[in-house]
């Protein structure tokens, strides 16, 4: 969920000959790759490209029905949620990680414009301890966190941050126009707070 990326530099010149004006930035995101945009909007963490302003606004089924629907296909705790594109394809779902009572994850797919199960699947993850050390004594599910950070915008994924000090649920918001933001749910509570560790982490990179 932590996107910290940085334009290291924006540079504009004329094409000899075609007179077209490109645009090279070189951000930190994931390991610092190079890339070429047709302008020279800046990409932080309050602006995205069209990419992730066409998934949000492609999904009429909003995280919080996602997770429901996935659970009612799948019994479990819902651990995590995310508007992403599907392995292999261009198609944009919502991924569901259910970890069972029998501590067996599954991940899931529910279909972002009615809200049914794509398929779902056995998956392998090594943090099955950890999560449910987080999980114990919460009363705020991931349906819940995302549902309370809805009123900040457009929920695009919520996970459980468990290795944070202060244990939370992480939800990503997007608002029309590219502002995306981090936000921490409260496991008890459900009070809904900035990601103020994310921001520090911008204004140091």
């Amino acid at each position: 969920m932590k996107r910290n990326i940085v334009i290291a530099a924006v540079t504009a010149a004329a094409l000899i000959g075609g007179g077209t004006a490109t645009a090279l930035a070189t951000s930190g995101d994931d390991g610092g790759s190079a890339r070429q945009a047709a302008d020279t909007r800046p990409q932080n963490d309050d602006v995205r490209d069209d990419g992730d302003d066409a998934r949000a606004a492609s999904s009429k089924v909003t995280a919080s029905e996602a997770i429901a629907s996935a659970l009612k296909h799948t019994a479990g705790t819902a651990v995590s949620a995310e508007l992403d594109d599907e392995d292999d394809s261009d198609k944009v779902v919502w991924q569901i990680d259910v970890l069972s009572g029998d501590s067996t994850w599954h991940s899931v797919s529910v279909d972002p414009a009615d809200g049914r199960v794509l398929g779902a699947h056995a998956d392998d993850e090594d943090d099955t301890a950890q999560v449910r050390a987080a999980l114990k004594g919460s009363s705020v599910t991931a349906e819940e966190a995302a549902k309370a950070a809805a009123g900040k915008g457009v929920v695009t994924s919520v996970d459980l941050d468990e290795d944070g000090k202060g244990k939370s649920w992480e939800a990503e918001t997007h608002k029309s126009g590219g502002a995306e933001q981090d936000w921490k749910v409260d496991l008890k509570t459900g009070k809904v707070t900035a990601d103020r560790a994310d921001d520090q982490d911008d204004d140091q990179d």
